[in-house]
């Protein structure tokens, strides 16, 4: 495979593949994803294998990066997911993440997308990030505010019909 996982103090990110298949199933349906991310449709794991290889691993293979699983190192624990999407209807690199609810509000989720956007600059060669959020989810906003990101305005992805607000990140070297 050969694809890269990066590493923070507290946690691996590694790219989501088939394995992870129940872990994903569980996170896809977790009442905050439901609310503010939506239902795909994706009731069995073997929907979630599907939903993986169509969605995660294909865009994986044709960009060199994607959808990660967080794992906690010091239980190998999977808490959720961040990435960086290529997603329709966005013009640029889409961050996103997720968590299960028993692991929200621990950092975990900065610590992860700050370790992306990161690599974002550096490995992917990326000179701005963008992110959307649904207008109610304000735990997100203020992460993605905290993150850097500066809100640009709102939009409609294609095929959905509710309005997001999309946020915009330029490009920094972390210090060493």
């Amino acid at each position: 495979m050969g694809y890269r996982t990066f590493e923070t103090e507290r946690l691996f990110l590694r790219p989501t593949g088939k394995g992870d298949a129940d872990f994903i199933l569980e996170l896809m349906n977790s009442p905050k994803w439901l609310a503010y991310i939506g239902d795909r449709q994706v009731y069995t794991a073997k929907q979630a294998e599907a939903y993986i290889d169509e969605k995660m691993t294909s865009q994986l293979e044709r960009l060199g990066f994607g959808n990660y699983t967080v794992i906690r190192k010091e239980d190998g624990a999977k808490l959720g997911s961040c990435g960086l999407y290529d997603r329709e209807g966005l013009d640029g690199v889409d961050l996103g993440f997720a968590f299960l609810p028993e692991y929200e509000g621990q950092g975990y989720g900065y610590e992860a997308a700050l370790r992306l956007m990161g690599a974002g600059w550096e490995d992917f060669g990326l000179d701005q990030i963008r992110a959307i959020t649904n207008t109610d989810n304000q735990a997100s906003q203020k992460l993605l505010q905290k993150l850097g990101f500066r809100q640009e305005g709102r939009m409609t992805l294609p095929g959905e019909t509710t309005e997001v607000i999309l946020f915009t990140a330029k490009k920094w070297i972390p210090n060493r």
